[in-house]
């Protein structure tokens, strides 16, 4: 991953960042405050030689010093030397015991011992620091001591121990700086391993990384979108309206050899496919496009819901005989466009569509509109869309932001590969307008956007379009 993707991922998932590191800081304080506070006390004692008065004998004595140093900081830690400090303190500790709250140390290339002693007490702490220093100050004397000669080494005490005046542990702000550190990497951590688990496609680049197909085509989100669905008709100044008009555009421009149906579906429901056809058939239509939308889904149309037309009769009666195209096929507003609505749902969906009579279809209405847009299932649950997209110049592929998972979105261009069906390209939709995975939405559009007027076609199908292009002709050679 890039840089940029690090980032995305920090500000995607900073909420639950800043929650492990207040957590991690709450852990901490806790700890600290739990814990009882331990006071330090340290004194000092300097070991040095008697005897020499050369040069070369002081050195010599100073050799021999500092080589026993090592062995008389092992020796304040035995019985010999805390015996007497128990015994003279009234300590209730064993000698063991009690080594484990004696600390003592040796600076590099000195004969200074400090003993340093741990206690819940800084007055009891200051006492047994002493104490321990004048013990073996003692059993120095005594284990250096030849017979029948004086000891060669002299002890002086250089500092007292006082008792201290804060607490030496716990160190409340170093482990709330720990804690928040150790949050800070937990929290990072969380987030790329949300990130890598999450198999969900969120942005164009997640759907650029599975297919070579282009991105025709952005919908961003839109709280209202169940209440208002064709947002070009409710609302045609917003980002939402004008991102289907970018959409119109980037079909247009696509190399599908003169191609003028599609089909536009999903992987699974769910993921704005039919509000996509509907409202890129409009745009469409606005653009002066002589447009026909037919409601391909056989099992859960929805075109003439949203478009508020009756839908009882339409394709399924065409393609069983029962009805004319002509008598079906509906025109909708002051647009040039002519809905044809599903109809009955029938028992046989995949049959009707993939029949001779669909094809046949979809063909003359090719030939005689500008854009023929047709709204199918989607194309894991059943086949019909991959029936439908081999009889059409190519299948418009709609993946819903946060909610359609890469697998589903590979699964569904595989079907489409399986049958040899062309994909004109992929549309996101949902896509939010806040946040690292925003597309660039919510600047406002100032424009007010008013369809063509083209004249009207009337509802008579193939022939009534061909009928109204060659008096359009007519009317243009005349002027």
């Amino acid at each position: 991953m890039e840089l940029s993707d690090y980032i995305r991922i920090l500000r995607k998932n900073w909420i639950v960042i800043v929650a492990i590191i207040l957590l991690a800081l709450g852990a901490s304080a806790v700890y600290s405050l739990a814990r009882t506070p331990l006071y330090q006390s340290s004194s000092d004692i300097m070991v040095s030689t008697q005897s020499g008065s050369s040069s070369a004998e002081l050195t010599q004595s100073n050799t021999y010093t500092q080589a026993r140093v090592n062995s008389w900081v092992e020796l304040a830690s035995s019985p010999k030397v805390l015996d007497p400090v128990i015994h003279e303190l009234g300590l209730a500790q064993t000698a063991a015991q009690l080594a484990d709250d004696v600390a003592v140390s040796s600076p590099l290339n000195t004969t200074v011992v400090t003993t340093t002693v741990t206690n819940a007490d800084p007055n009891l702490a200051a006492d047994i620091a002493n104490a321990v220093a004048d013990s073996l100050a003692t059993a120095i004397d005594e284990v250096e001591t030849l017979p029948d000669a004086p000891s060669p080494v002299k002890v002086t005490p250089i500092s007292a121990a006082l008792p201290a005046e804060a607490p030496a542990s716990p160190n409340v702000p170093l482990n709330l700086a720990l804690g928040a550190l150790i949050g800070l990497a937990l929290g990072i951590g969380v987030a790329v391993l949300r990130t890598v688990l999450d198999t969900r496609i969120r942005s164009t680049r997640d759907i650029e990384a599975l297919t070579e197909r282009p991105v025709i085509g952005a919908i961003p989100h839109d709280p209202k979108a169940e209440a208002r669905p064709i947002i070009l008709q409710a609302d045609p100044q917003n980002p939402r309206s004008e991102a289907f008009r970018a959409l119109r555009t980037n079909l247009q421009f696509l190399d599908l050899e003169g191609g003028r149906s599609f089909v536009v579906t999903s992987s699974m429901p769910s993921e704005g496919k039919s509000t996509t056809a509907v409202n890129l058939a409009i745009a469409l239509a606005d653009a002066g496009k002589r447009v026909v939308l037919i409601d391909g889904d056989l099992r859960k149309p929805k075109v003439a819901d949203y478009l508020g037309i009756e839908g009882g009769v339409g394709l399924t009666d065409v393609l069983i005989g029962r009805a004319n195209l002509n008598d079906v096929v509906q025109k909708w507003g002051r647009r040039s466009l002519y809905v044809l609505p599903a109809g009955k749902i029938p028992p046989n969906p995949s049959e009707l569509l993939g029949s001779t009579r669909m094809t046949e279809l979809l063909d003359g209405l090719a030939r005689d509109a500008d854009a023929v847009i047709l709204d199918a299932p989607p194309l894991l649950p059943v086949t019909d869309a991959a029936v439908l997209a081999r009889s059409t110049s190519g299948a418009i592929l709609v993946a819903a932001a946060g909610s359609t998972h890469r697998n589903q979105f590979s699964g569904a261009l595989d079907v489409l590969e399986n049958v040899n069906a062309h994909v004109a390209g992929v549309v996101l939709s949902m896509v939010p307008t806040r946040g690292p995975d925003a597309y660039g939405y919510g600047y406002g559009y100032g424009y007010r956007y008013v369809a063509d007027e083209t004249p009207e076609l009337p509802h008579a199908g193939n022939a009534g379009m061909r009928s109204n292009r060659r008096s359009a002709a007519r009317a243009r050679r005349s002027a």
